[in-house]
């Protein structure tokens, strides 16, 4: 019986408005943005104001705003009051107090009319009213569920319907999800090319929107009175997971039954025009951006005005404020007309810096405006092809992409003077399709005709085989990855069309690879036919594996996978086998959740496969993908690499190269780059390079004989290619063929290059002095939303950046040079004395806004993250060549720097603000500098809601490090303030107010004038060196004094160390006694190992005596070759003071040419320095290279004694490496020690075999052997253990030593033992002397 009760008056729940009264209503609307914690700032607008609702007709009501008053907030919520905006309200009032008329009927809101005099933004918050009225109430259910429209679109809505008999009221709830919009009013500016990521928001969001309606009804004689509603919405977004805090824009509105009058609402003299639905309409808040609120009176003169800032105050340093005002002035573009800009072009276009200025701000307009122009300046000739193409890339990729835009880009691709320059025809062609893949973002049932004029081309171009015209069409279709391209491109896709076959590999490949973005869209559609082509063992393994990537690009399910593994155990062609093996295989690693489904299937699949395939080497084509997200930060970045091979491969015939990256719920393809080397490939086939019977060296010989010999490369085909993607949109490419070659060389050899030259020297000696600005809006990121009050709420990114560079450059060459270079000899040239003097001020400010509130024409409200940085890095050097002497100097010279060279700082604050009363702004930081705070919020926990939160104090801190010998000192100085006080989350510890600063000045102590780096090569270099150089010979009598001295010292170091370290012997006892008890099961094959080494066991030890005795002998002919020969070059670096004491260091080699010996002496010129580091090297054979590091006190201190040798070990080609010290620094042991604790686990991991066993405590060795072209046995013996690992496979093929000529032997050995010497000098490890090895068989020829 209850029910039916209910149901009767269900029925009647239909809101009513009798035709003879007026309805009065209190209306408040209320739109705050911040976090929702108490004490922190907060920014947000309210409007008050009386409702008078009056019916025309049964279906036609009018609507009028009495005392409407707008206040404004920018304070800390909630004690800060609002304030009213009374100029606004003044400006705004005869608009707002027109009533406008509305369609109303079963409690649903029609058509809206106004007259034209009632703008955009009033318009939409009488939208924000009359969605109040919004019931879609059914007549027999109490709780339902439907799509309804609303100011925001059409969203999912759910209704419960309830009777209070007591009050003698209905109350109806509805709720509505705005995430789940069938038609969503929404506008995105700069994620186009963003794809979203479903699966990364299906447990973390950071976007949620929801709206709460509630109603209470009473009963009315015509049906029912709404005696009262409230709103409230609520907008959460965190660049973060939203677990970890979130900023929120919450809107309230109340509309609440005052009276009923007699005197109705009369409309005014004027049309009603029909202005829509109850849905928001986007204004200029299009063309405003949110970090600034900008009146615009007069824009050209406001331009110019901005223009000539800009100009004025970025010549020397770049301004401070230089990204604001340039941003500044593409917002005043954008709301200037054709004709304006027009204007200002010709007042500007013949002056340099103006010039460059506007051509650097129009592309980032992004208006169909400035596309028409830069379109008519170039054909009129006033911009130069690198201007043009410049601006154009920028623009078309900028622009929006409107169905009028589109059609003035095909104008301008098929534009007869674009078509005679075929770069420039390419940028404008990618950019076409660049637009169209824009348009059908926005629009996604846009037409396939749009891509009429591609196909017509595509199909042109194959009926006359035009390849270069194909690949173009190709690379255009790709960029707009539209579903209607798939036919087309299908044509020359080899295997489904007989005619394709005949076409270029590369056209092959590039069809295949067009289909990439189709697949983002359809990629049921795709799959298909990638599979086809994967399988298809007819076609050339390139296509195969072009095919797989595309495959998996579009996701395929575990069944597509399995399927695919199956198919490939029968694979013949191991490339193939070995490409999808590895791609399936780091796929089973991947992490980003919007390929965690690909990653189970890639799991399963990789069973069905042979493991074998794991083992094959590097010269087969592989895939690689790695990947990284963190979804407490939904962050991530992806990184793919291809290489893709063939049987007779010299060069790899294809490499790709892509980086994705993952933020807040979206994804993006950010870079790929691709080089194909097909042409040049199969001419070097063609060569007797490509002959596998010769060794390395002559393949090597002919190979760059074939290379000289281009002239007979073929014509029909490129060389090389190379493409870059950006946003998964292609933006430039370029073919590299005999033709390019060709028209090359005349503009490097001919005489254009040496006017150049010859311009510039003498330029130089005249002296240049140059000022370059560079300014770039490095990211516009917005989304702009209606909320239910129709006010719009905007999320956006803004970065810009401004570069400046001063340079001073002028040249002093003596004797000067010859009017006609190109005569210049060799000679005359070793005669010349070149001195340069440069300076240069570069210098970078970066401003960058993340802004979430309320943008419009009239009024902004909003949070807003600021960040700045400017960096200035003067410096002055000299340079001196002398060539006929052999010496080099540079010379860094003071300069005069400010007082901090880096400032940065970033600050989170509540702004508001509104276009009549600019000077009223107020700006609120986010988190004041109290010394308590109240965090009470709806959902914390963390304390009882009437604690007090104490809030940290600011953190300040100032680090400063002076630099020795130089008297520089440098000073970091960093202040910081957060909300982590409230939450410990890292949203919490971002919000706030940081800055650092770094600045470098002089330091205490005498002045430096300059800092020296000195070269002098050949017999001059002696009579450089500051300080004589002598090292102690340890058999006079002084030597033998210092080494005595140098002994107790060590000693007492010694003793110190091992009393520190007694405490923790105990310890280590007791965990080596467990280690060796874990290692005894691996004994077993490690003596296998040593069984298989010794076979020259014998011999060991007299090799390696008699290759210590031989260094050691060579040592004892000169200990100092300095005492023998001259130095063959020196090189001095000091710092010269005005007390003129000598600070630096020297260096000086000397070379042994009879005994090949090297030897390296770098020492301190100060003076009673005697420090020292002493390299002394030989090659000793062909094969063996030996090389001694000492330093310290007449490099006495520390050493390390290196051997490197290669030749034969049984029968197998080996190599091996010795190292050996009598002393090391304490902190290289000690870290040494803390390392060496890790290397069981590594070895482990890294499948070697560990033997506990007493090794020499001094030395470590390493063993290399080949027992076959693909594999290596290893053994490493290092103190207190040993470890080795047998068939290591080889990533690829290698031959075996004694293959070798005679030279390539020698040289091979000679650059491995140099770079040890390189590599242990670097590292500060020292060596003295051999005490274990065993010797190799050399090679015999």
């Amino acid at each position: 019986m209850r029910a039916v009760v209910l149901a009767l008056t269900v029925a009647l729940v239909v809101p009513e408005f009798a035709l003879d009264k007026t309805y009065v209503y209190k209306y408040e609307a209320l739109l705050l943005g911040g976090l929702p914690h108490e004490g922190l700032a907060r920014a947000g607008i309210k409007v008050n104001s009386k409702v008078l609702l009056s019916a025309v007709t049964e279906n036609t009501f009018l609507m009028k705003l009495m005392d409407p008053l707008l206040h404004e907030y920018a304070g800390i919520w909630p004690k800060d009051p609002f304030v009213p905006a009374t100029k606004l309200t003044s400006a705004l009032a005869a608009q707002l107090q027109i009533p406008i008329k509305f369609e109303y009927a079963n409690g649903v809101v029609g058509k809206v009319f106004a007259p034209a005099g009632v703008s955009p933004t009033v318009m939409n918050l009488q939208r924000g009213i009359l969605n109040i009225l919004q019931l879609n109430l059914k007549k027999t259910q109490n709780i339902y569920e439907l799509q309804e429209a609303g100011v925001q679109g059409v969203c999912r809505t759910h209704y419960v319907i309830n009777e209070d008999p007591k009050a003698n009221h209905i109350i109806v709830t509805k709720s509505k999800d705005l995430s789940h919009c069938q038609e969503k009013i929404i506008k995105d500016i700069g994620l186009a090319y963003t794809e979203r990521c479903a699966e990364c928001t299906e447990r973390d969001k950071s976007l949620i929107e929801t709206a709460t309606y509630n109603y209470i009804m009473k009963p009315a004689a015509a049906g029912v009175l709404i005696a009262e509603a409230t709103v409230e919405e609520v907008h959460q977004f965190s660049p973060l997971n939203e677990i970890h805090g979130a900023a929120m824009m919450e809107a309230k509105q109340t509309l609440a039954f005052v009276e009923i009058e007699k005197t109705p609402v009369v409309p005014i003299k004027a049309d009603y025009l029909a202005r829509g639905s109850l849905q928001y309409e986007f204004a200029t808040e299009i063309l405003q951006t949110p970090i600034q609120l900008m009146k615009i009176s007069d824009a050209p003169a406001q331009i110019i005005e901005i223009l000539k800032h800009l100009v004025a105050n970025n010549v020397a340093m770049v301004h401070d404020d230089a990204p604001l005002k340039f941003v500044q002035l593409i917002q005043l573009l954008r709301f200037a007309t054709l004709e304006n800009i027009e204007a200002i072009w010709a007042q500007f276009k013949d002056k340099p810096v103006y010039r460059r200025w506007l051509l650097d701000a129009l592309p980032a307009v992004g208006t169909p405006v400035i596309v028409k122009l830069l379109k008519e300046k170039f054909l009129a000739g006033e911009l130069t092809i690198p201007e043009f193409i410049q601006a154009l890339v920028v623009a078309l990729q900028m622009v929006t992409a409107d169905l009028e835009t589109i059609q003035l880009t095909a104008s301008l691709a098929l534009h007869e003077k674009i078509a005679t320059i075929p770069a420039l025809r390419e940028v404008v062609m990618l950019g076409y399709g660049s637009m169209i893949a824009k348009h059908c973002v926005a629009v996604p049932t846009c037409p396939a005709e749009l891509l009429g004029p591609i196909h017509e081309i595509a199909a042109e171009a194959i009926s006359k085989n035009d390849i270069p015209e194909i690949t173009l069409a190709l690379k255009v279709l790709g960029n707009a990855g539209h579903p209607a391209s798939l036919k087309p491109i299908m044509k020359l896709l080899p295997g489904l069309r007989t005619a394709a076959t005949s076409l270029p590999l590369r056209i092959q490949v590039d069809a295949i690879l067009a289909l990439r973005n189709i697949a983002k869209k359809e990629p049921k559609l795709v799959q298909p036919v990638d599979l086809q082509l994967v399988l298809d063992r007819a076609l050339h393994p390139e296509v195969r594996m072009v095919a797989c990537i595309v495959l998996f690009e579009t996701k395929p399910s575990v069944a597509l996978i399995s399927s695919l593994a199956g198919a490939l155990k029968l694979e013949t062609n191991m490339h193939v086998a070995s490409f999808a093996y590895s791609h399936i295989k780091s796929l089973t690693r991947i992490t980003a959740p919007d390929m965690a489904a690909v990653a189970g299937a890639a799991n399963v699949a990789i069973k069905l496969m042979s493991p074998k395939l794991d083992r094959l080497s590097l010269r087969f084509c592989r895939a690689l993908q790695l990947d990284f997200y963190h979804t407490p930060l939904m962050v991530g970045a992806a990184g793919s690499a291809y290489m893709i091979n063939d049987a007779a491969t010299i060069l790899p015939r294809a490499v790709v190269a892509k980086a994705r990256a993952y933020l807040a719920g979206a994804a993006a393809d950010v870079l790929e780059i691709g080089v194909r080397t097909e042409g040049l490939q199969e001419a070097l086939l063609q060569s007797p390079a490509a002959d596998e019977s010769v060794d390395r060296i002559t393949k090597i010989k002919r190979t760059l004989r074939a290379l000289a010999n281009w002239k007979a490369l073929p014509t029909n085909q490129p060389l090389a290619s190379a493409y870059i993607k950006l946003f998964g949109q292609e933006v430039a490419f370029v073919n590299v063929d005999k033709t390019v070659i060709e028209e090359a060389i005349p503009i490097v050899t001919g005489p254009k290059p040496r006017e150049l030259l010859k311009a510039a020297l003498k330029a130089l000696q005249e002296g240049i002095a140059l000022q370059y600005a560079k300014p770039l809006l490095m990211a516009e990121v917005r989304r702009i939303l209606p909320t239910a009050i129709g006010v719009p709420m905007e999320l956006s990114l803004y970065t810009a950046a401004v570069a400046v560079a001063s340079v001073n450059v002028q040249a002093t060459i003596t004797p000067p040079l010859p009017e006609e270079i190109e005569t210049m000899t060799l000679e005359q040239l070793k005669k010349t004395d070149v001195q340069l003097q440069a300076e240069a001020r570069p210098s970078v400010a970066l401003q960058t806004f993340a802004v979430m509130g309320v943008n419009t024409a009239l009024i902004q409200a909003a949070v807003m993250a600021k960040g700045k940085i400017r960096t200035i890095a003067p410096g002055k050097v000299a340079a001196r060549a002398d060539i006929l002497k052999g010496n080099y100097k540079v010379e860094a010279l003071p300069v005069e720097v400010p007082e901090h060279i880096v400032i940065s700082s970033f600050e989170t604050l509540a702004v508001v603000r509104n276009i009549e009363d600019p000077t009223a702004e107020r700006i609120v930081p986010l988190v004041p500098e109290l010394s308590l705070q109240n965090s009470q919020t709806s959902y914390s926990s963390e304390m009882p809601p009437e604690a007090p939160v104490r809030a940290a104090a600011p953190f300040h801190k100032t680090l400063c490090l002076a630099v020795p010998y130089i008297e520089i000192k440098g000073c970091i100085e960093v202040h910081s303030h957060n909300a982590a006080f409230i939450r410990n989350d890292p949203l919490f510890y971002i919000i706030g107010q940081h800055s650092a600063r770094a600045s470098v000045a002089r330091a205490e102590g005498p002045a430096v004038e300059r800092l020296e780096l000195e070269v002098q090569v050949g017999p001059r270099a002696a009579e450089r060196l500051l300080k004589q150089i002598s090292l102690i010979d340890e058999e006079t009598p002084e030597g033998k004094a210092f080494l005595l001295k140098l002994r107790e010292i060590l000693e007492t170091e010694d003793k110190n160390v091992r009393v520190s370290s007694e405490s923790s012997s105990s310890s280590r006892i007791i965990s080596s006694s467990s280690s060796s008890s874990m290692s005894s099961s691996r004994m077993t094959e490690v003596r296998t190992w040593d069984v298989y080494m010794a076979p020259h066991g014998a011999s060991k030890a007299v090799s390696s005596g008699s290759t210590a005795s031989s260094f050691e002998k060579i040592q004892k002919q000169a200990k100092f070759l300095g005492n023998a020969v001259p130095p063959v070059f020196a090189v001095i670096a000091r710092a010269v003071r005005v007390d003129h004491k000598l600070l630096g260091y020297q260096l000086a080699a000397y070379f042994d040419k009879p005994n090949a010996r090297v030897q390296l002496v770098v020492s301190s010129i100060a003076e009673n320095d005697n420090l020292k580091i002493c390299a002394d090297g030989a090659v000793l054979s062909k094969h063996k290279v030996t090389a001694r590091v000492a330093w310290g006190p007449e490099c006495q201190q520390y050493a390390v004694i290196a051997k490197a040798e290669a030749g034969v070990l049984g029968e197998f080609p080996a190599a091996r490496l010795e190292v050996e010290w009598e002393r090391l620094p304490i902190i290289v042991t000690t870290y040494a020690k803390k390392l060496s604790k890790h290397i069981p686990m590594a070895a482990f991991k890294a499948g070697f075999k560990l033997e506990r066993v007493s090794n020499a405590d001094k030395e470590i060795e390493l063993t290399a052997a080949l027992p076959s072209q693909r594999s290596l046995n290893v053994i490493a013996r290092i103190p207190e253990m040993t470890l080795s690992r047998m068939d290591i496979p080889l990533p690829i093929a290698s031959k075996p030593v004694c293959e070798y000529s005679r030279a390539s032997s020698l040289s091979a050995t000679v650059v491995i033992g140099y770079a040890c010497m390189n590599i242990l000098s670097a590292v500060d490890l020292t060596n003295k002397a051999f005490k274990r090895s065993f010797s190799l068989k050399t090679c015999t020829y």
